[in-house]
């Protein structure tokens, strides 16, 4: 399945640092713009979870119909 993602939040004050403002948008945006191949809701967490290394405190998203 494809999602989009509509909202995100990332936990970018972890236990290694916070991250600069810039670096942040960019992150947010990326993950926005990306159309995510997943198998279901789990997976999507784990997918942009690798691709940006931050953890997801919430998102909203949609399934991209093909």
């Amino acid at each position: 399945m494809q999602f989009q993602i509509t909202e995100i939040e990332f936990d970018f004050d972890d236990d290694f640092g916070s991250c600069p403002e810039d670096e942040k948008i960019d992150v947010i945006s990326e993950t926005m713009t990306t159309i995510w191949e997943a198998d279901d809701e789990e997976d999507l967490i784990e997918e942009i979870t690798c691709a940006s290394g931050w953890c997801i405190k919430s998102m909203d998203y949609v399934n991209v119909l093909n």
